[in-house]
Parts: C-alpha cells; sequence; structure tokens
C-alpha cells in the first residue's frame, strides 16, 4: 500500500505506557508526513502478543519505552531478539533514562538505537522526526 504521493507505509508499533508520551509521538510523525500505520501497546506483554500475532508482514520498526508494565522493555527487546521471526525488526528505543547502565543493556540486547526522551514539547516532536529520517527514509530495512 502506498500513500498518494507514492511514499511506501511504513508499519510501525509503538510500545509506550504514557498516553502524554504517546499523543506527542503520534503528533511528531503526522507533523513530519511519516507515511505511516502506527499501532499503539501499552505494555511489554501486549507488544509481544501483538509481533506473535499471525499475519503476513511485521512492523517496520518498533518505538519501545523500557518502563513499561508487566514485561519491561528490555525484556521485550530480548524476546524479540531471541525469537528467529522478530529480530530482524529494527528496534528504536525511547525512554526518560539517562543512564549508563540502561544504554549498555539495551544495546547489549540488540537494539539499533538508544534515544533519551527530551522534556520540552518540540525538542520531543524533533527525536521522533530523527527517527522518520534515519529509520524510515534512510536505512534499508529488512522485509
Amino acid at each position: 500500500m502506498t500513500t498518494p504521493d507514492s511514499a511506501p507505509l511504513r508499519q510501525i508499533l509503538l510500545v509506550e505506557d504514557s498516553l502524554s508520551d504517546i499523543e506527542i509521538t503520534l503528533e511528531a510523525l503526522a507533523e513530519a508526513s511519516v507515511a505511516s500505520n502506527v499501532v499503539v501497546v501499552r505494555d511489554g506483554d501486549a507488544a509481544l502478543e501483538h509481533l506473535r500475532a499471525p499475519r503476513v508482514s511485521h512492523p517496520h520498526l518498533v518505538i519501545l519505552d523500557l518502563n513499561l508494565p508487566r514485561l519491561s522493555g528490555h525484556e521485550v527487546l530480548a524476546a524479540m531478539r531471541a525469537d528467529p521471526e522478530l529480530r530482524m525488526i529494527p528496534v528504536v528505543v525511547l525512554t526518560t533514562s539517562a543512564a549508563e547502565s540502561d544504554v549498555l543493556k539495551t544495546y547489549d540486547l540488540g537494539a539499533n538505537c538508544f534515544l533519551t526522551k527530551p522534556f520540552g514539547v518540540d525538542q520531543f516532536i524533533d527525536v521522533v522526526r530523527s527517527i522518520d529520517g534515519s529509520w524510515l527514509n534512510l536505512a534499508r530495512l529488512p522485509r
């Protein structure tokens, strides 16, 4: 499926429990004119359930918070990388944590990118736009 301007429609799974961060992320994606279909889940269990559901294709990108109910973002990432069907999906971690231990653990588990959520709305939008520019427009993603 394509959008009217022929840009490919990207499938994004946003795993985030904060309603305000969900709204800002969706707003930023819209403002950046990202041709995407975003599915939002609010906990780690729901993320894995969605990813493992029978379908034709997986999302092109997962935007993952670390501080989630049920399963943490680290646990979701570890499960994805252990699953042959899910391990190639790019994962961008977008979290409030700036702890070096979280950065190291996240990359050790196979994340593609670690971004700390900024406090201001404008900066948050800039961060989400960078995800669009890097992961959805420039990077070649697995099919």
